[in-house]
């Protein structure tokens, strides 16, 4: 017999209906009934301090578990605050769900207090975005939402939540939990598959996107070991194959080794399997010359409509990642003498890119960053996560930390500043057992770095790393490149990040000099162990050496020598 229930519950029933075991937000008053029900639930609320920071959360959440992450957010500004999450979980393709509250049905299209029409704010960074204007239909809408968070391309929903229909009662049946759906290869496009990769002389695999799992990682990996192939990972998705692996050879992003650029562009078969190929993977679409590349080009997605969007490939297979990785294991050996040969020389050029680059011998730095990465590299265990968000200093991350596999990186594919230090909490809090390590920028740190609040406030003991070069580098590096010595708007001046995490209730110190950086981290490994809170380390780094492989001087040197 079915029993009357408020709106609120029925969010609340369905959420665990749907295995739903934390989500993340901002209380608000606009959705008091889901925060009542969730009082007596099993579902733990993570309380953020700005719905920035609780989306970037559900998105690393996404991220983490392949299920949706769930993100509440009170109306007006609560939604504008969270809708960077939402764009970013769309450009990641991570399964994510905005519950926002709503006006009440009473009062709307009279732009009534904080009222915004949420389908139409959110309509072009989400796969659905809907209101659910009757309190009897929100079973059927959020097992909807979480049907298309998850199938296919995964990506974010949206569902505004009015406020008289989450007070009204009624008397409901809840839904099964969700199953997501991917489409599979065919045994005939597997057989051409196989033909057209035989025939190729210089092959190369190149994958990225999401759904992956550690079985559809493991025979991917197996499949390029068997035949040979050198596997390289897209943007910020380097943590698809271990990059010890003998087939791994680089991450195809920005900054990208010329080397493994030079031989993507010279492959005469690219097999791409699950990256999008958007701007940043394919280095502003020079990797592959866009519609028709001249490699012969096999796309891989789980979204039909991504196939065909921007290249013209050979051959274009709609598929799953567990799909696709199943049956390319099943494949027999065609590995020959020069695709081993290749690989062998692409893992070379992997080692000499990853090498102590010239330029701190040069500038004589007193903090030497290449050196921190090694002795992180030490420090840490094979299974920890570094999450970072945008910027210059992400640099160091990409191009010498070795990350263990499957999870061990959570970065935003679209460029998001303000990302690393929420989602580096998320993944302790989901996993308090593996090290978490955030490497953030001085201007990103301080987008969310209220966050730290929410670390001590739930002992999510991650160290967050804070890059200063007291500029918004990655700016200034192109300011300098177009307008040599006129820099506008990049310069400035931080607070002493140590001292700030040590008001929230963290551990913080600074470092200057390269000999001071290991004792420092020992210190925070302790701490964080020991204590079950945060560590920051603020990093003083001379500005001038913006990347790894050039000085802000010597990119100015040359654009004035261009005549700029």
């Amino acid at each position: 017999m079915l029993t009357s229930r408020s709106g609120g519950q029925l969010v609340v029933d369905a959420l665990q209906i749907h295995g739903v075991d934390i989500v993340f937000g901002v209380p608000g008053e606009s959705y008091l009934p889901v925060l009542d029900a969730l009082h007596d639930s099993s579902i733990r609320f993570i309380i953020n301090r700005q719905e920035g920071g609780a989306a970037f959360m559900a998105d690393a959440y996404g991220k983490m578990t392949g299920k949706p992450g769930i993100c509440f957010a009170t109306r007006g500004p609560g939604a504008t605050n969270a809708s960077i999450g939402v764009h970013t979980a769309f450009q990641d393709s991570t399964p994510m769900i905005l519950f926002v509250g709503q006006v009440g049905n009473d009062f709307v299209e009279r732009e009534a207090f904080q009222e915004i029409d949420y389908r139409r704010m959110f309509g072009q960074m989400a796969k659905w975005v809907a209101q659910i204007d009757r309190a009897d239909r929100i079973p059927e809408y959020i097992a909807r939402a979480f049907q298309v968070a998850t199938s296919g391309r995964p990506g974010p929903v949206v569902l505004a939540l009015p406020e008289d229909c989450l007070s009204a009662q009624a008397c409901v049946a809840d839904t099964r939990a969700y199953n997501p759906v991917q489409a599979s290869p065919s045994a005939a496009q597997i057989a051409e598959l196989s033909t057209r990769l035989a025939q190729a002389q210089r092959p190369f695999v190149l994958i990225g996107g999401t759904g992956w799992d550690q079985t559809a990682c493991l025979q991917l990996a197996a499949f390029a070991e068997c035949q040979q192939l050198p596997v390289g990972c897209a943007f910020r998705f380097q943590d698809l194959m271990a990059n010890s692996h003998p087939n791994y050879v680089g991450d195809v992003g920005i900054g990208i080794n010329p080397k493994l650029a030079d031989r993507i562009k010279n492959a005469d078969l690219v097999l791409a399997i699950g990256p999008r190929l958007g701007e940043m993977t394919t280095s502003g679409y020079t990797l592959l010359e866009a519609p028709r590349p001249r490699q012969s080009l096999i796309h891989i997605h789980s979204d039909a409509l991504e196939l065909g969007r921007v290249y013209q490939a050979d051959m274009m297979i709609n598929s799953g990642m567990r799909e696709i990785a199943a049956a390319l294991s099943t494949l027999p050996t065609m590995s020959t003498p020069n695709w081993s040969t290749q690989l062998r020389q692409a893992k070379a050029e992997l080692a000499l890119w990853q090498q102590e680059p010239a330029i701190f011998k040069q500038e004589n730095a007193p903090l030497n960053l290449w050196q921190v990465l090694q002795e992180l590299q030490v420090a840490c265990p094979a299974d920890t996560i570094i999450t970072n968000g945008a910027g210059n200093y992400a640099t160091w991350a990409h191009r010498y930390f070795l990350y263990g596999g499957l999870r061990t990186q959570l970065a935003p594919t679209a460029g998001a500043m303000g990302y690393s230090v929420p989602a580096g909490i998320a993944a302790k809090i989901l996993d308090p057992r593996r090290t978490v390590v955030t490497f953030a920028g001085d201007g990103e740190f301080l987008m969310n770095g209220q966050e730290l609040a929410t670390a001590v406030q739930y002992g999510a003991a991650v160290i967050i790393l804070v890059f200063n070069n007291s500029m918004f580098g990655t700016i200034r590096m192109h300011q300098e490149r177009e307008f040599p010595e006129r820099v506008s708007g990049t310069q400035l001046r931080n607070p002493d990040f140590a001292a700030l995490a040590q008001a929230y209730g963290a551990h913080g110190e600074i470092v200057e000099r390269t000999e001071d950086f290991s004792a420092a981290l020992r210190r925070a490994l302790t701490h964080t162990r020991e204590q079950n809170l945060p560590a920051l380390i603020e990093l003083r780094y001379d500005g001038n050496l913006i990347t790894p492989g050039a000085s802000l001087a010597n990119i100015r040197a040359s654009a004035k020598k261009a005549g700029k």
